[in-house]
């Protein structure tokens, strides 16, 4: 079940420059970096609260990160849900007719399981499901 926020991806062209101004505006002292070869992105995610922000910086120009950008320009990339079972979650979001960008998970940040959902089927929200291993 899906049972929370769990990240917001913000995508970015310099990791380290927007990492330094969000510091400088939320005074956080608690960063995590993480290179993901097969996204093929670095991070760096933080917390605010009980929401992790997680700024992705593609690391080739083929990355899906780099294509974001080159066509709407740094910003909010992703809202990703918690989920408790993806596999089981998945299956249900497609039975919904809700259209999935990734039906089997993937590795991604944190050592989570990730999958998509296409912004078509969220009102141009292009949402992550993600579950701890």
């Amino acid at each position: 079940m899906l049972k929370s926020i769990d990240h917001i991806g913000i995508a970015v062209r310099n990791l380290d420059e927007s990492l330094d101004t969000f510091q400088k505006l939320l005074q956080f002292e608690d960063v995590h970096r993480e290179s993901i070869a097969e996204q093929k992105v670095d991070i760096a995610s933080f917390k605010i609260g009980e929401v992790k922000i997680e700024l992705t910086c593609p690391t080739s120009d083929d990355s899906p990160i780099a294509k974001f950008i080159a066509k709407r320009g740094e910003g909010i990339h992703h809202i990703a849900f918690a989920s408790d079972g993806i596999e089981t979650d998945l299956k249900r979001i497609k039975s919904e007719d809700i259209r999935l960008i990734n039906e089997t998970p993937l590795r991604g940040a944190h050592d989570m399981l990730i999958a998509f959902i296409h912004p078509k089927s969220l009102s141009g929200v292009l949402a992550e499901v993600c579950q701890r291993k």
